[in-house]
């Protein structure tokens, strides 16, 4: 069972031998493509599901998974709203917009996967949109501990013309709540971009808290991770 991040002591961003590692990602997304195909996984029930790309990522980067999605039986889609530069006002109506077309589309309620940042975008429209989300997923998303414990802090400044980010500690610390949908977190313990610690969800009865082994930039072409999606999404 794992503590809260919030009672232990303040939690740092990772260090600098991590975030060199994340260059593994050259070996981790060719590895993907190549064996996704060759992986024993539970057929899907063919409802909708949605994968949401990390800050500066857009839905080029999450194609593999979304392939891999859509052999096994789901209708995945991209959130088709270019790169993620953070939370604006047309970002949020488009994800509202996309939930509700898909669950309309698919006649059901719609599964969620948010990468890093992508997955903070997901709990929050599950938490607005409830009867409309089956699951949520979040792979290596700073969701808990502390808002400012990871190495994004650079490129944040940068999408918002060098201005320093302070962190809305109050906000964060809202969100740290689960939506009232089943929850799964994903982490890598490698992870050099977000503290690991900061990728879990509190524990409760609507969550669960996984751990794969890999870069947090290869986190949405990971063969552990597609197991572990495709093995509760499988699930009704």
């Amino acid at each position: 069972m794992h503590k809260d991040p919030a009672a232990a002591e303040r939690i740092r961003a990772p260090a600098l031998g991590l975030l060199l590692r994340e260059t593994r990602v050259a070996l981790e997304v060719p590895r993907f493509v190549a064996f996704s195909r060759l992986a024993r996984l539970p057929p899907g029930d063919g409802h909708a599901v949605v994968v949401l790309p990390g800050f500066g990522a857009s839905d080029l980067h999450t194609r593999p998974l979304r392939r891999a999605l859509q052999r096994l039986g789901y209708d995945a889609n991209g959130w088709g709203l270019g790169r993620n530069l953070g939370m604006r006002p047309a970002v949020k109506a488009g994800l509202a917009d996309l939930l509700d077309r898909l669950y309309e589309r698919s006649g059901g309620p719609v599964s969620l996967i948010g990468w890093s940042l992508g997955g903070v975008f997901a709990r929050e429209l599950a938490r607005h949109k409830p009867q409309k989300v089956r699951r949520v997923f979040t792979l290596g998303s700073p969701i808990n501990g502390e808002p400012d414990a990871n190495n994004m802090m650079p490129l944040f400044r940068l999408a918002n013309r060098g201005k320093p980010v302070n962190p809305d500690r109050a906000g964060f610390d809202k969100r740290k709540q689960p939506p009232a949908v089943p929850c799964v977190a994903l982490y890598s313990r490698s992870d050099g971009i977000v503290a690991w610690q900061c990728c879990l969800e509190p524990e409760a009865a609507n969550t669960e808290n996984v751990e794969v082994r890999g870069s947090h930039f290869g986190l949405p072409s990971n063969l552990q991770v597609l197991r572990a999606l495709a093995e509760r999404l499988a699930k009704v």
